[in-house]
């Protein structure tokens, strides 16, 4: 692929702003010497204004969800893609992120632009763990647990039972569920047939991956080892 097309697909401006920074110099080596649109160079040499280009396709990111966000590209208010450099918003093929977390839950949630990956991670036959931590309006019962784990449990609306989910206690008000389906604000849904009320939620781990020491709103890029992590959390 021609190093305009390449830098353009990265979102750094289209095809005609990128000839444009080539012109200007904008666009060296390694060592600072000018590159020209018809180099042929390796990947980690190139760099925009001295700085590394952006990950290529096959990106993967992680990012500690804050609250009042939505999962959305079009959602009126403020958005998880909002918290990306706006370059990430125009990559070629485009960002997105794998499945989603309500406005009113954080915690860990990925993005990538390889589509076959991004549906190996949701899909339902891969059983892809995911670990949330809630605390309730109410004390626990004392049955959720058996409840959660019984592979019988109808959410309202729903045609299909809820496949066995294990919930570990706390504290009176505080539970850790790991579920290996998606479905619509499942984890507050559950609860609610429980008779309780989710106040805080946060996802703590997809798969084997862990949010980590990643502080809330941050995100950063994930390498193959930690993508594998994922398929290590499988039930």
């Amino acid at each position: 692929m021609k190093l305009v097309k390449l830098i353009a697909n990265l979102g750094y401006g289209s095809r005609k702003d990128v000839t444009q920074l080539f012109r200007s110099g904008r666009i060296t080596d390694a060592d600072g010497e000018v590159l020209y649109a018809d180099d042929v160079v390796p990947y980690e040499t190139i760099r925009v204004d001295d700085e590394p280009l952006d990950p290529p396709p096959g990106l993967v990111l992680m990012m500690n969800k804050p609250l009042g966000v939505t999962c959305s590209r079009k959602d009126p208010g403020r958005v998880v893609y909002d918290l990306l450099p706006p370059r990430y918003n125009v990559r070629s093929p485009v960002l997105s992120s794998v499945g989603r977390l309500d406005r009113d839950t954080t915690g860990l949630l990925l993005f990538t632009d390889d589509g076959a990956l991004l549906h190996r991670i949701i899909s339902p036959k891969a059983q892809v763990s995911k670990v949330y931590e809630a605390t309730l309006a109410q004390d626990l019962r004392g049955d959720e647990a058996e409840l959660f784990a019984s592979g019988t449990l109808m959410l309202e609306t729903e045609k299909e039972p809820l496949a066995p989910a294990v919930l570990d206690v706390l504290g009176p008000r505080h539970a850790r569920l790991t579920v290996t389906e998606g479905r619509y604000h499942q984890v507050r849904r559950m609860f609610a047939a429980a008779g309780n009320h989710v106040e805080t939620l946060r996802r703590i781990s997809v798969g084997g991956l862990t949010l980590g020491e990643l502080p809330l709103g941050e995100w950063r890029a994930i390498d193959a080892d930690e993508v594998a992590l994922i398929f290590s959390g499988t039930a």
